[in-house]
């Protein structure tokens, strides 16, 4: 599988599918395809049936081996009513996704993709009641997204944070959201694989938990009631271009944690934790090789550098064509962006660059990505 759809709200309008791009510039160079389903012209969007309310206070047993299903049902009852459904609409029609609550004060950690370019929000809790929401900040790189409700009452429940960093693989997850539109379905599966760079997300957790369209922004759990990710894609199959059954991926809770509390406290990420280069590239192939008299035919062309940002404190130049960076091989803007998605910022990177016909190595002190 080498192709990644993220998983996006139903959407409806006119007929057609609407599939968005999730865009990331800035200097860390990639993107992520947006795929999901879609109702057809004039059929509503499902909304949340009326379920009794929870307090999410229920404790969760220790889990032995003989006692999965309770702690599963225990689980459920926790998480579920932090579980909400997410109604956008757009200029292309109407859509759905799903969402989490994770603060009292009404906000709420979903995809950005949801609630990308919505013109009205629509929150519906897990008893069934509706208020209109608030979108609060968006990080697109890390396709999160945070939506606030003012509800009259504070009782909301919270789904607390887990450390996804403590995942192992093979542990048993749970996934919460509305999958197609149907409400509160609760799919199980197992921790696939740590650590997967998805399009611009970095350390992804896998799993083999069913997740579908409308699962966006949902709650991928542990079994002791945490949440450990936030479901944001599955693989496609490159012959069939379907979604490949049981492999997905969600964003880890450790990097909501971090972005999270920016967004509603700034409406913005003040603090990426994502290394940047400070350039503007694109691919090199044979054909802007010629075009451009350069000296080779595969890596990366500097089409600018940002003033007094770490590339030009290390003297690269636009024209330069990167072509090693750590130690590995950048053959394309794509390959380069993974490289740059496993550092930090203040790392140092060996970067060997072509100017003109002359290979020179230069050492370069990462900056920090600047989102929006």
């Amino acid at each position: 599988m080498q192709l990644f759809d993220q998983e996006k709200p139903c959407r409806n309008g006119r007929g057609i599918l609407y599939d968005a791009l999730l865009v990331l510039l800035l200097a860390v160079f990639g993107t992520g395809l947006l795929a999901g389903c879609q109702f057809a012209a004039g059929t509503p969007a499902p909304t949340a049936t009326s379920t009794p309310s929870a307090t999410g206070g229920t404790p969760i047993p220790s889990l032995g081996p003989n006692n999965i299903e309770t702690v599963r049902e225990a689980v459920i009852a926790k998480i579920q009513p932090a579980v909400v459904q997410i109604n956008v609409k757009t200029a292309q029609g109407g859509g759905l996704g799903s969402g989490v609550i994770i603060d009292p004060r009404g906000y709420i950690i979903t995809n950005n993709h949801v609630v990308q370019g919505a013109q009205s929000v629509e929150v519906v809790l897990y008893g069934g009641q509706t208020f209109p929401g608030r979108i609060v900040g968006t990080d697109p790189p890390d396709d999160l997204a945070v939506v606030q409700i003012s509800p009259p009452k504070a009782d909301l429940t919270v789904a607390p944070l887990g450390d996804s960093s403590k995942l192992r693989v093979g542990q048993e997850v749970l996934a919460i959201g509305n999958p197609l539109g149907i409400t509160q379905t609760v799919t199980n599966g197992i921790v696939s694989a740590l650590n997967r760079m998805v399009g611009t997300i970095p350390d992804a957790v896998q799993t083999d938990a069913p997740i579908n369209p409308g699962n966006s922004g949902g709650a991928l759990v542990d079994l002791r009631g945490e949440l450990i990710g936030i479901p944001t894609s599955t693989a496609i199959d490159p012959e069939f271009k379907t979604p490949a059954n049981g492999v997905g991926f969600a964003v880890p809770s450790n990097r909501v944690k971090l972005i999270a509390p920016q967004l509603i406290q700034t409406g913005h990420v003040t603090n990426s934790g994502r290394a940047a280069l400070g350039v503007r590239v694109v691919t090199v192939n044979p054909s802007l090789a010629a075009q451009n008299g350069l000296a080779v035919d595969a890596g990366v062309l500097i089409a600018a550098v940002t003033t007094g940002g770490p590339a030009d404190r290390a003297g690269l130049k636009a024209g330069d064509v990167i072509v090693q960076m750590d130690g590995k091989t950048v053959s394309d803007v794509a390959s380069l962006s993974d490289i740059l998605l496993s550092k930090k910022p203040g790392d140092t990177v060996s970067v060997q660059v072509y100017r003109a016909n002359q290979q020179r190595t230069v050492q370069v002190t990462l900056g920090e990505l600047q989102i929006g």
